[in-house]
């Protein structure tokens, strides 16, 4: 009995540090427990029925103004982790886009972190952490982050669906932003069936990468994604590149041919869409003052894109250096108010 003491009491030690290793059950139902109401999920049970009607009449590809302003800005937005781009933890270029969200009507709360209140993750955060966000946020929330991610940003959206691809075997904790820390469990439970998942799987609806390429793949740190940069795994439904020539900043060989063209190794729809070439590549997030451009906002409101890839802005239409970002976020945008609706027409649909 004395011999067997000691091997008890390294079994109790490992399965209380082994964390991912051993079924996390109970410390995923306290997770749950500490939620702060109302969810994404409480909300739509609350909804008279012929609101919810009118969520399912939506057409996801054609979303007006006017049902953003009357009706969808009132309801829950699948969280949106902007991620930007530059070495020093500037975030003002994704900042301004987060702004212009919220002033088409997205929700503010379901862009801004509920920690700290940036709008923005930034290069210092780690794959892992953005990747553990993604499953703390579904969770609470019962709608499905979406990754949008600019030069830098961009290469870590794209290693952030490679992790979420990844091997399950390999520890990937859910990371809490309000505390700004990783929990002690590599599982969730999901809101629409309740079983326990882990974090390596999920799948997201949308995610989109920026001009990233070019002088950041000589960074070190970057030199993990060399070979998979521009491969999108099965972690996402729909992914969009955007591309523009004269881009030396995340263009390989300046933004010209088919090395800057994303591809799906799977089931993931991969569009590539080529930007005007001028305009600075820092500046195509900065869209918050197309909000004062009628003309601008006409044309990003009304945009359709092509099946596959557009090559520039229609040819009735110039707005000189500022067409590049307005092409950008008018895609961008299309494609969140999409996901939006068909979100929340998944969760009606399942019940809620």
């Amino acid at each position: 009995m004395k011999n067997q003491v000691p091997s008890i009491l390294l079994l109790g030690i490992y399965l209380v540090t082994s964390g991912c290793a051993t079924s996390r059950g109970p410390t995923v139902g306290l997770a749950r427990a500490d939620r702060v109401p109302p969810t994404a999920l409480r909300r739509l049970r609350e909804l008279p029925a012929e609101v919810r009607e009118k969520l399912m009449a939506l057409n996801p590809e054609q979303v007006t103004e006017s049902e953003i302003k009357n009706l969808l800005s009132r309801m829950p937005a699948p969280r949106i982790i902007s991620i930007n781009g530059g070495l020093l933890p500037i975030k003002s270029s994704m900042t301004s886009f987060a702004r212009f969200l919220i002033g088409m009507g997205y929700p503010e709360e379901s862009i801004r972190n509920p920690g700290d209140g940036t709008y923005t993750f930034g290069y210092s955060d780690t794959c892992d952490q953005i990747a553990g966000a993604v499953a703390w946020y579904y969770e609470r929330e019962g709608l499905r982050p979406m990754i949008v991610g600019h030069s830098l940003g961009g290469i870590q959206t794209v290693r952030v669906l490679h992790r979420l691809a990844g091997d399950p075997k390999k520890d990937l904790r859910v990371w809490n932003p309000m505390t700004g820390s990783e929990e002690p469990r590599c599982e969730i439970v999901d809101p629409l069936t309740g079983a326990i998942c882990p974090v390596v799987g999920l799948r997201l609806p949308y995610a989109t990468a920026a001009l990233a390429g070019g002088v950041g793949r000589i960074i070190p740190s970057e030199w993990d994604m060399s070979s998979k940069l521009r491969k999108i795994p099965d972690s996402v439904e729909e992914f969009t590149g955007f591309q523009k020539g004269l881009d030396i900043l995340g263009g390989d060989y300046l933004g010209y041919g088919a090395a800057n063209d994303y591809y799906s190794t799977g089931l993931a729809r991969v569009r590539n869409v080529r930007l005007p070439s001028g305009g600075p590549h820092s500046t195509i997030p900065y869209t918050e003052t197309l909000l004062k451009s009628p003309d601008a906002l006409d044309w990003v409101d009304n945009y359709k894109p092509m099946d596959g890839e557009r090559d520039g802005l229609d040819t009735n239409q110039d707005f000189g250096s500022k067409s590049a970002r307005i092409l950008w976020v008018a895609d961008v945008w299309h494609s969140l108010k999409r996901y939006w609706v068909l979100e929340l027409q998944r969760l009606i649909r399942a019940g809620f």
